[in-house]
């Protein structure tokens, strides 16, 4: 019973906040008007889904949002399983704590304050790198007044925010590798590279796996306060993903019905898309998800 217990808040949170405003969902079918409410409100059917597709700048979105969150896959996803196995062969107990430490930091720190950081290094005119590179007579590098870094800088951004706190999980992980393995290993003359290939990354395997297919399902999904905050007249053509699109639309336009149907939108091919990730694991003889 007590653990019942202990799970109870969490299991109120997503039906709070989670299942309950799933209902929310059927406005996406309507021409929702706050004042008439669901029920007087006149229904649309597909009227929205057909706006959302013949929309200009639909084909932009999508090859934005994909496009930042295969970066965000193939580069920022390895990052937490590369810093932990590299904890994981640091001998000294205290250093590797602190280092541990040090890495979590910048999780609890807002985007608000880690884009001012880098406006405040790399602006044009008054950032503190530009006029380093001015005191030694070299041209101003141009990292937020050129569209083609936004993508890049995003990436990095988010590695160094966020891949010390991502690679707890790793951590954990390893933490249960049998330490006698590693000494047998050491009997048989295996090498540190060798017990990272057959001992450490088989015991991570799973866990990688399913973190994988659950990243795969936020594909869709590219941090709205992140970009936004980044967004500037110059990188909007490649900075403006659905997220942005929906507050522009849905929150300051007041569109709800139709930005209600760009999520539904999000929602269904990032559900599609762990359902062929999961099937794929399956397929390759690990346990997926469920």
């Amino acid at each position: 019973m007590p653990l019942y217990l202990m799970i109870l808040p969490g299991f109120l949170y997503f039906i709070i906040f989670k299942y309950i405003p799933m209902a929310g969902i059927v406005i996406a079918f309507q021409q929702y008007d706050p004042f008439s409410g669901f029920w007087s409100s006149d229904w649309v059917g597909f009227e929205n889904f057909s706006k959302l597709f013949g929309e200009p700048d639909f084909f932009r979105l999508l090859w934005n949002t994909l496009t930042l969150s295969a970066l965000n896959l193939f580069l920022f996803f390895p990052a937490p399983i590369l810093l932990a196995l590299l904890m994981n062969e640091v001998r000294l107990a205290w250093f590797r704590k602190s280092a541990q430490t040090i890495v979590y930091i910048p999780h609890f720190v807002s985007w608000v304050i880690v884009v001012s950081i880098t406006i405040l290094l790399f602006s044009p005119q008054e950032g503190g790198f530009n006029k380093l590179l001015a005191d030694f007579g070299m041209p101003p590098f141009e990292l937020l007044t050129d569209r083609g870094y936004f993508r890049i800088l995003y990436v990095f951004q988010n590695i160094w925010k966020e891949a010390g706190w991502s690679a707890v999980i790793f951590f954990a992980a390893l933490a249960s590798v049998d330490p006698t393995l590693y000494e047998a290993a050491v009997v048989d003359g295996a090498s540190r590279w060798r017990q990272l290939w057959h001992i450490t990354l088989p015991a991570l395997r799973s866990t990688i796996i399913v973190l994988f297919i659950l990243r795969i399902g936020y594909m869709m999904n590219t941090g709205f306060e992140h970009i936004l905050l980044m967004q500037n007249p110059v990188n909007l053509q490649v900075a403006d993903v659905f997220d942005t699109f929906v507050y522009r639309v849905g929150i300051i336009q007041g569109d709800f019905s139709y930005t209600t149907a760009v999520g539904l939108f999000k929602a269904v091919v990032g559900l599609i898309l762990v359902l062929i990730a999961n099937r794929a694991a399956k397929k390759i003889g690990e346990e997926g998800v469920y």
